[in-house]
Order: structure tokens, then C-alpha cells, then sequence
């Protein structure tokens, strides 16, 4: 048996899920839920279709030593939810700064999952940031009230790739002093 070790990357736990490290044994969920095309749309990075081996890829660069980015499963197990609810990141910036980005399964939307997992992620502050940022493509309004509700107030327009869509999509940016 092998056992990974994700170093200095803390449970965040809340009353309804934990925010926990990624594991191998999410690949499947991942896959099934970046894999719906309505997720992949409203994300930056991920393509639609999945390619094989890309939810692999984004696991084991989650659970490296030498990561950028700090990646939690919203695990509902607790509650007796499913084990992998959505996935949220802190993306490290410099001048102690970091980017939140967040995605939830289409069972789970509009149940007050994302705004809880970002609230706990900023109030538990793991990389000690002075501040986070986060964007939205203009067209989900729905991730810019989980943004605003969060604290997080509105910086400006810009655009960002969207590799499912394959094109240059409008954004919004926020930022939230901690």
C-alpha cells in the first residue's frame, strides 16, 4: 500500500462538508462532473470534452510537493453527501496574494455550497494571503453573488480564455482584503 502525503494543505472543515487535499480516488468524480459541459463552460481551464488523462494530471499536480496552486475537494461524505461536491483552489500570487477558483457539481448548484466553501476558505486564510482575488465570466452571475456575498468587492472588467468554449469571454474581478 502506498500512502500520498499533501504538505502543508489543511483540512478546512465546516458543519455541512470538509475542504480536504484531493485524492486519487476522486478521479472519477472529477471526471464525471468537469466532464458535464455546463461545469467546463464557466471555468477557465478546463476543456470539454475531458481529454483522457487530464483529471489524472490535475490530481497528481494537486498533490505535488512543488505546486502553484492549493486544491480542495468540498467532500459531503460527513453529511451524507457525496465525497466530492466540487473542487476549490487558491492559486498563489505574489506580494502575499492569491486567486480563488471554485466549481461545484450540478446536483449541488444553488444549495449554498460554493458561497459556504469560499467563506471558509478565506476565513481559515491557509496561505496567510493579505489578499484574494477571484473572476467571473460575465455571464454567470451566479458565481459573482457567491463572490459578493462573500465579502469580495467588484475591481473591473477584463476577458479570459476559456479553453471549453474556445474563445475570449468577458469577465468580472473582485477582491477581498483579509
Amino acid at each position: 500500500m502506498k500512502l500520498d502525503y499533501i504538505v502543508d494543505q489543511p483540512t478546512i472543515t465546516t458543519e455541512r462538508f470538509d475542504l480536504r487535499p484531493l485524492r486519487r480516488s476522486d478521479l472519477g468524480l472529477i471526471e464525471l462532473y468537469a466532464g458535464d459541459e455546463r461545469v467546463a463552460r464557466m471555468t477557465t481551464s478546463i476543456p470539454h470534452p475531458i481529454p483522457p488523462g487530464m483529471a489524472e494530471a490535475f490530481i497528481s499536480r494537486a498533490m505535488a510537493e512543488a505546486r502553484e496552486e492549493d486544491v480542495w475537494a468540498m467532500d459531503a461524505s460527513k453529511s451524507g453527501g457525496a465525497e466530492l461536491m466540487g473542487v476549490i483552489s487558491l492559486e498563489r500570487m505574489d506580494r502575499n496574494q492569491s486567486e480563488v477558483g471554485y466549481w461545484v457539481a450540478p446536483p449541488a448548484w444553488n444549495t449554498g455550497l460554493a458561497s459556504e466553501a469560499v467563506e471558509a476558505l478565506v476565513q481559515a486564510n491557509p496561505l496567510n494571503n493579505s489578499t484574494m482575488f477571484g473572476s467571473v465570466f460575465q455571464d454567470n452571475p451566479a458565481s459573482a453573488r457567491v463572490l459578493t456575498h462573500c465579502g469580495f468587492e467588484y475591481l473591473g472588467d477584463a476577458e479570459s480564455f476559456c479553453v471549453a468554449r474556445d474563445a475570449t469571454v468577458p469577465t468580472w474581478t473582485y477582491s477581498r482584503k483579509l
